[in-house]
């Protein structure tokens, strides 16, 4: 059995970003781009990319790499890896949204290791420190909140935790604009172990993943604990087609 393999869900008729995997950046659809540097993670035996449209299936196809077909009904991306976790044999399995072009395949790495090392986990994910005073409040810019053990507490769309005036933290640095290390954006990407990833799939849309349309949040609401690790790059996904607009090659590649 292959013991672990990554997964990129990738629909076409994305709400903010229609058409986003297969939007064109330096020559190459995105799901491209997110393919092949999801390739480059040493840890994933195999790569595969989960979708319902024709469309991105024949771009795969066209490029080389591995596609499967797979319902239209799903609601969510992790929906949509257990569907293809029914079908493959794997251990571990992680779900790269389609849009995480700057995720880090070492951090992917980092992930497969940590469920490999530590048998209680059943789920990861990453995160890293958010700056910019004006993430706080867009709701495109998920939050994540965690305990001391790195275990996560909460995901919101909201600004977590709330900042009372006056109650700055002892490392608190004025320059960056927010009060440094308190503020963490989740980044879109999941390493779980492939039971963990079926259980969750049966279990219907819990109340704050309703409210928030955030699929983690029923992993919480179900006492699924995750882990969240701090990022070693700076991932950021691509939410609307100005995010796309605005990206430079060495954007990429610094």
């Amino acid at each position: 059995m292959v013991e672990s393999i990554g997964v990129i869900p990738a629909r076409f008729g994305s709400t903010r970003f229609p058409g986003k995997a297969l939007a064109s950046l330096w020559g190459k659809p995105l799901v491209q781009h997110v393919y092949e540097r999801v390739a480059r993670c040493r840890a994933l035996e195999r790569v595969i990319v989960a979708t319902d449209d024709e469309r991105v299936q024949k771009a795969v196809e066209s490029f080389g790499g591995t596609v499967q077909m797979t319902s239209s009904s799903h609601q969510t991306g992790t929906d949509r890896v257990a569907e293809i976790a029914k079908s493959v044999s794997a251990g571990l399995f992680v779900n790269i949204q389609g849009d995480e072009l700057f995720v880090e395949p070492e951090d992917l790495a980092r992930l497969v290791e940590a469920l490999r090392s530590r048998p209680e986990l059943e789920m990861a994910t990453l995160r890293f420190p958010l700056s910019d005073p004006a993430s706080l409040a867009d709701p495109n810019v998920v939050k994540v909140v965690t305990d001391a053990r790195d275990m996560a507490l909460l995901f919101s769309r909201s600004p977590i935790p709330f900042h009372v005036e006056g109650k700055e933290p002892e490392d608190n640095s004025p320059d960056r604009g927010l009060p440094a290390g308190l503020h963490q954006i989740h980044v879109g990407v999941y390493a779980y172990r492939r039971q963990c990833l079926l259980e969750f799939s049966r279990q219907p849309r819990g109340r704050l993943e309703q409210a928030e349309n955030l699929e983690q949040l029923r992993a919480l609401e179900l006492g699924i604990g995750i882990l969240v690790l701090p990022a070693t790059g700076r991932p950021r996904g691509i939410n609307t087609p100005e995010d796309l607009a605005g990206l430079k090659e060495e954007d990429l590649n610094p």
